[in-house]
């Protein structure tokens, strides 16, 4: 099996229902899994760690009703008294946004950093948004969230051999006078000018299948390395040599 990867900006584009726009992104591995497994059988396991206004259990009912056409089965991590196992026996796996930070502490204090990055490589299917995309980067060093926790390690996944930012957009509000999120992105780029960082619209995603990395979804993105910024991402851009080591 490839590694079959898809990390979305967002939960919701605009007004749309939870994950509504996700669902025909979502749709090909469900498929792809399918050869394996009918999708009534498919075992789902959810990660709710990022949620922290919202209880695991109320957050876990919010996915399973908004995937529902799906046909899928979707259970929580927290419902498991062993997280590890929950891992391993799933079919794919759901990381869900809220706070980058609390998500990799929990994932960390788990010790199933390594395990799903481990898993995911051997094919497992993974799909997060947000918080849940941020994470398939390097590391969490360019997410947009406050650090309410302080996990063990900034260093993620590597899903993606590069840094993701999701929920991009380099809007500042007349009279606001903090940084925009541009700037943010070139302070990265001042200390680490080797690493690119990929903006992601809301709406989009990153695809990874094996060395193959699509852009996709009706809007572009926007690179960020070195001396390189905002350099916009055509819609439907192929970007596999950016799963090439970068130096």
């Amino acid at each position: 099996m490839t590694m079959n990867a898809l990390l979305l900006s967002s939960s919701r584009v605009g007004d749309t229902p939870y994950l509504a726009h996700a669902i025909p992104f979502i749709k090909p591995l469900i498929a792809e899994l399918a050869n394996q497994i009918e999708p009534q059988n498919q075992k789902w396991l959810f990660i709710p760690y990022a949620g922290v206004s919202i209880s695991h259990d109320a957050y876990l009912t919010r996915v399973i009703s908004s995937l529902g056409e799906l046909n899928i089965e979707i259970s929580g991590i927290h419902q498991y008294e062993d997280p590890r196992q929950a891992v391993q026996q799933a079919d794919g796996i759901l990381v869900g946004g809220g706070n980058t930070f609390n998500l990799l502490h929990q994932l960390y204090r788990h010790d199933l950093v390594k395990l799903i990055a481990n898993q995911v490589s051997e094919g497992k299917p993974y799909i997060g948004w947000s918080a849940g995309s941020n994470i398939a980067g390097l590391s969490i060093r360019t997410t947009n969230d406050m650090p309410i926790v302080e996990p063990s390690s900034f260093n993620s996944l590597g899903i993606l051999p590069f840094q993701l930012n999701p929920h991009y957009t380099n809007f500042q509000a007349p009279g606001h006078n903090g940084e925009t999120r541009a700037q943010r992105l070139l302070e990265f780029t001042c200390v680490d000018p080797v690493t690119p960082i990929v903006a992601i619209q809301e709406g989009t995603a990153l695809w990874r299948q094996g060395d193959k990395l699509s852009l996709i979804g009706d809007k572009q993105a926007f690179l960020f390395c070195g001396l390189q910024q905002e350099i916009p991402i055509p819609i439907g851009s192929e970007l596999s040599h950016l799963l090439m080591p970068h130096k």
